[in-house]
């Protein structure tokens, strides 16, 4: 099964390969990009070439797909987009983006998503598409909202990071959603 390219107007969400692991590091060894994403900042190259491994290993497993958001005038690598826990069986999945700072407040994230939720609901034919986001990330969970998300509920200690437990809000997208949201 080869790895989906999808295109938009300013972006194509490309497969990672090794070759974007300076990049992967160069933006997860950031405080202020991992501050929400659930996991401490990166400290070694190494590790960036693991999560590439990774993301690679579940989607050869189909329990998971990870895309680059590449721009396309420039060809640079602006963040990641993906589905997380994809049960095709069941038809749901969760998706989850993050963007280096120099790429916040284009519209990137917001036009990718789109992509990748057509993607879910027309090419997969899920029926659920659910996300996760901190309490504090109100530029995450706007976006979601915007995107047609509703949100569910609060999930008690959901997250670990930094050494502690935090909270999390829980957000879905159902097809029927997705078909009035673009009717």
């Amino acid at each position: 099964m080869s790895f989906p390219v999808l295109e938009s107007e300013r972006l194509l969400l490309i497969d990672l390969n090794q070759s974007h692991a300076v990049h992967l590091f160069n933006q997860f060894s950031r405080e202020d990009v991992t501050r929400y994403y659930g996991m401490d900042p990166l400290t070694t190259l190494e590790q960036a070439e693991k999560m590439i491994a990774n993301m690679n290993k579940g989607y050869s497993e189909k329990r998971s797909a990870r895309w680059g958001i590449q721009i396309k005038e420039t060809g640079e690598l602006a963040g990641t987009i993906g589905l997380n826990n994809l049960q095709l069986w069941s038809k749901k999945c969760e998706v989850g983006y993050d963007l280096h700072p120099d790429y916040w407040g284009k519209g990137y994230v917001n036009e990718a998503l789109e992509k990748v939720l057509s993607h879910c609901f027309e090419t997969l034919e899920l029926s659920r598409v659910g996300a996760v986001t901190f309490p504090d990330n109100e530029a995450s969970w706007k976006l979601l909202l915007k995107s047609g998300f509703v949100k569910e509920g609060l999930l008690r200690n959901y997250l670990y990071q930094g050494g502690e437990n935090h909270d999390a809000f829980v957000f879905s997208i159902t097809k029927e959603d997705w078909n009035q949201h673009h009717s």
